[in-house]
């Protein structure tokens, strides 16, 4: 049985959904905190089982049966928890419960020396599964392109977008980031430790992002930077926490450090078709908004 953790997650969800075009649901199960809202995939057949990482005794009963883990990376840094100590706790119940192959949904510029610090949790992460006697798969994940729609913040309204210098991202959708998991766990595997980067075709900053804004929208949508330490005070002054304000600036000190911009054929290679571009998200993200504004 192949177990997702995370399942009511959008990339979670996303797997679960593709994996059942795959594979029977008989031998799907999902892993949740709340089992209410992984009903519809418990309607179509997967095993739902209650289960949470800060609380390790429910993992035995939800990872029961495992021949392959599917580990969600945790955010749990964010809100100031122990993301590795979170994944620490999964590898070790998925290995006691006799799971053959941990795959783990890294990120492309998972490493110990990473400007942004999520990528730290990752690296450690990618260390543990090496050094855990399974076999293991990290997909060095692109990062998202929601997040890119994310940064835009209310650009799209001022025609202002105002952030700290940054690099080009290879900016990939959760669907194909999904897809290519699903694909993986299907095959049992396909890669040993790290994957290549599984990226789309395209690499945009910041600058690239307003300028693909403007066009779909018709008028300008000028690129202003900040300096470090006034985003900072920005932040500071929304209320934000200091140490989620040194997250995202870690994201845009990596981006220029390049830690982001690399592009691999391997997730073309995997989907049997092109990415999906950032001009398709985009595109789709205006017009949801203006469907959402029309009386």
């Amino acid at each position: 049985m192949i177990i997702i953790t995370g399942a009511n997650g959008q990339l979670g969800r996303a797997i679960a959904e593709q994996l059942l075009e795959r594979i029977p649901a008989a031998r799907i199960g999902v892993s949740v905190r709340d089992i209410e809202a992984a009903r519809p995939l418990a309607d179509r057949g997967v095993r739902v089982r209650q289960a949470d990482f800060a609380d390790p005794t429910t993992l035995p009963h939800a990872f029961e049966g495992a021949s392959q883990l599917l580990l969600v990376s945790s955010n749990a840094r964010a809100t100031g928890g122990d993301a590795i100590a979170q994944h620490r706790l999964a590898i070790a119940a998925a290995a006691a419960a006799g799971a053959r192959r941990i795959v783990y949904t890294s990120h492309m510029a998972a490493g110990a020396a990473s400007a942004f610090p999520p990528m730290l949790d990752h690296a450690a992460t990618e260390d543990m599964l090496a050094q855990s006697g399974l076999a293991w798969t990290a997909l060095r994940n692109g990062f998202y392109a929601s997040s890119g729609i994310a940064l835009l913040g209310n650009a799209l309204d001022t025609g202002r977008l105002s952030a700290p210098a940054d690099g080009r991202v290879a900016w990939t959708t959760h669907a194909d980031l999904a897809e290519a998991a699903a694909i993986i766990l299907a095959q049992d595997g396909g890669f040993e430790g790290p994957t290549p980067p599984l990226t789309a075709s395209h690499a945009l900053d910041l600058a690239d992002l307003a300028d693909l804004a403007a066009r779909l929208l018709g008028h300008p949508v000028a690129r202003q930077t900040l300096a470090d330490a006034d985003f900072l005070a920005l932040m500071a002054a929304r209320g934000v926490p200091e140490n989620r304000a040194a997250i995202a600036l870690g994201l845009y000190v990596a981006s220029r450090h390049g830690e982001f911009g690399t592009i691999d054929p391997t997730l073309e290679r995997l989907l049997d078709r092109p990415p999906i571009a950032m001009h398709e998200v985009m595109a789709t993200h205006i017009a949801a908004a203006k469907a959402i504004q029309a009386p």
